[in-house]
């Protein structure tokens, strides 16, 4: 025991320094790069740079760190000391969505994203008192691992092994589809080329070196990404209110926010806008109503316009726009509702901005408790599901100790603490920007980035000059909430340099969690379904093979889902939570808690509240909707007023009350199994006879 002690803290020093000096020569390259950019180096050249120095950095970890040790491979040794398993969870954990999306969430919705925040870091207290103690504790490699032993037989391990991969695929759909946005940012490179360029980095990694090759490489991810993150918004802070801190002159800068919205709310010129967009989104609304005849007559009736046009000899100029609206005008029944449609959609841009201070907005008090419910049910389903997500959970298999695994929970709050702490700050710097400085402007004097942006993608940033006045509304910018980060550094005014930065942060951040994502599946599929169900006489050499192989379809699949843009990142991330929450964390909380749950309860309870969770989202959202073709309409199934983002709240309790009432009218586990349950729970002192598995 000495002696290992003695390794372990010799190999802990060792990553100190490795660390240290690659933390040294990344600020390095980063000030090379901007004395380049000084001295004339063009701004694609920097993009390329950021994206080949740095995958090509994790390339180059996956390759030092590749193996064919099942242990190694699984669960990289089980000699990750807390510190470094803290920020490889860090990596693992801060996805697109909480580098690219949250602050942009924040952004649009101001108080009710908070419920993301207290929702991702309150589920680490989960994870710190009821799950991962206990499943090191157990010492195996996945959760089907654990589920397939507490409750016996192959049922409830394939039912884990079914739920992890359907959350981890929903999960990995959207870092696979922030990998293309950010590569098509750094290159410019079409949407399409620039997820399967980033793939590489990701496979890279995770094909060569399992789970030992990912852990080093989320630790290097973790340095790029909060020193991307951190350092722009300290800038803004600096630019705003000259002082370096932005979490501390938070409320200072809201407080001119606020002023601001008030402002423009009564603005007469910001009405006029507002109003344009509500007889577009109700003239549109009647169009549909009238479909297919409505179809017909809008079509007589701008050629009409145009034959008059003409046959008055009119000039030019009025003959154009006239032409233009026949050229554009939509070829069929099926073209018009998609684009009417989206121009009722305007009705949203019609209403006043949202106050980012406001708790709980709406205009009626039934409104308000709706916002209240949806905002508690939505905390409530990250949290259960940070504590549920597999590719989460086997980071602390990755520990020396049940010890370490419980400070490496410690770790990873502190390391996620740093971004989520930052983030509430970016969104009102930013915000305050926009509205002072881009808001009021002459359309011919918008700033660069604002005109590079809307190019990349007008969901992200879309401008127009609505009411022909020549100068910018607030009501006519229509911004994403993906842009607000990965434009930051733009929006400070700062070199091109930290743009890049920013978006290798994204880059690194979408990258760690696709890894680890990639990894849970491949391993679900090849060690908990192929070795422990189908062939327990694999050799190791098989196993690691085929983990590697399903792995590499597993990402070419993702790939292929993200290429078409299924809906947006935080969605889909919310929707991954979701899964995990409601079949997981009542089987792993009552696995460990109550020995009298069952073999059948546990598994009809994760069924069951799958189910229910699956059949809210696809009977209330919108896209899932037009997949699966769902025609009813959409008020007709939502439950309560909660959004689908939060459908774990159903299927969550209903996992709970099924594991017990089935636990109680079926035979308990075995005796075996029940003293398995007493070992997980309850350390073992020094001195005892048993010894604990460590």
């Amino acid at each position: 025991m000495a002696i290992q002690t003695q390794n372990q803290d010799a190999f802990k020093g060792m990553l100190k320094k490795v660390y240290s000096w690659y933390t040294g020569g990344f600020l390095v390259f980063v000030i090379l790069l901007g004395i380049l950019e000084q001295m004339g180096l063009p701004r694609a050249w920097i993009g390329y740079i950021f994206l080949f120095a740095t995958i090509a950095l994790y390339a180059g970890i996956g390759v030092m760190s590749r193996t064919a040790d099942v242990s190694e491979y699984y669960v990289a040794g089980r000699r990750v000391p807390a510190v470094f398993n803290g920020m490889a969870t860090g990596a693992d954990w801060m996805s697109a969505a909480s580098f690219i999306g949250m602050a942009g969430t924040l952004y649009l919705t101001g108080y009710g994203g908070l419920a993301f925040i207290m929702g991702w870091t309150g589920g680490y207290c989960l994870v710190a008192l009821f799950l991962a103690p206990y499943l090191r504790k157990f010492g195996q490699f996945t959760i089907p691992d654990f589920l397939g032993a507490r409750y016996g037989g192959h049922i409830p391990r394939f039912i884990g092994i079914f739920a992890a991969i359907l959350c981890s695929f929903t999960y990995v759909v959207a870092q696979i589809y922030g990998v293309g946005l950010i590569t098509t940012r750094l290159t410019g490179v079409a949407f399409e080329l620039g997820i399967f360029l980033g793939l590489g980095g990701i496979l890279v990694c995770s094909f060569l070196g399992g789970m030992r090759a990912v852990t080093w490489t989320q630790v290097a991810q973790y340095i790029v990404l909060i020193v991307a993150y951190l350092m722009p918004v300290v800038w803004l802070s600096v630019k705003h209110t000259n002082f370096p801190i932005p979490q501390l002159v938070y409320g200072k800068v809201l407080e001119k926010v606020t002023e601001r919205e008030k402002q423009l709310i009564d603005d007469p010129k910001e009405k006029e806008v507002r109003k344009i967009f509500a007889d577009r989104a109700a003239a549109a609304s009647a169009k549909l109503k009238g479909l297919p005849g409505s179809y017909e007559t809008e079509k007589a009736a701008v050629g009409k316009a145009l034959d008059e046009a003409k046959a008055s000899n009119a000039p030019a100029e009025q003959i154009k726009p006239l032409q233009e609206s026949v050229d554009k005008f939509p070829k069929s029944v099926d073209e018009a509702k998609g684009a009417w449609t989206r121009e009722a959609g305007l009705a949203a841009r019609a209403a006043p901005p949202i106050r980012h201070a406001e708790a709980f907005p709406g205009k009626d008090e039934a409104a308000r408790d709706t916002s209240r419910r949806n905002f508690l049910a939505l905390v409530f389903c990250l949290m259960v599901g940070t504590a549920a997500l597999p590719h989460i959970l086997m980071r602390y298999y990755t520990t020396p100790s049940v010890r370490e695994a419980r400070e490496s929970v410690t770790w990873s709050l502190f390391f996620i603490f740093l971004l989520y702490f930052t983030a509430p700050a970016l969104a009102v710097l930013a915000k305050f920007d926009v509205y002072t400085l881009l808001v009021g402007t002459p359309f011919d004097k918008l700033p660069a980035w604002a005109a590079s942006w809307s190019k990349v993608d007008p969901a992200l940033l879309s401008i127009a000059d609505v009411n022909k006045d020549g100068i910018l509304q607030l009501a006519e910018i229509a911004i994403g909430g993906d842009i607000v980060v990965l434009a930051t550094p733009e929006i400070g005014g700062l070199p091109y340099v930290v743009s890049g930065l920013v978006a290798a942060g994204g880059l690194a951040a979408a990258l760690s969690t696709a890894d680890g994502l990639l990894l849970t599946i491949a391993n679900a599929l090849s060690h908990d379904l192929y070795y422990k169900m189908i062939d327990p006489n694999a050799s190791t050499q098989r196993r690691v093979t085929l983990s590697k192989v399903l792995l590499l379809v597993v990402a070419l699949a993702a790939a292929w889902v993200a290429s078409q843009k299924p809906a947006d990142i935080l969605f889909l991330v919310s929707a991954a939570f979701s899964f995990a929450a409601a079949a997981f964390f009542p089987a792993l909380v009552c696995g460990i808690f109550w020995k009298r749950a069952s073999k059948w309860g546990a598994s009809l309870g994760m069924v069951s509240g799958l189910a229910v969770t699956f059949y809210y989202m696809v009977t209330t959202q919108p896209w899932l909707r037009g997949v699966f073709g769902v025609t009813s309409p959409i008020a007709d199934n939502i439950w309560w007023g909660i959004q689908p983002i939060s459908a774990g709240v159903f299927g969550v309790p209903v996992g709970f009350a099924v594991i017990i009432i089935v636990s109680l009218i079926t035979p308990g586990p075995e005796k075996d199994v029940q003293d398995m349950v007493d070992h997980v729970r309850f350390p073992v002192l020094k001195g005892s006879v048993a010894t604990q598995v460590d």
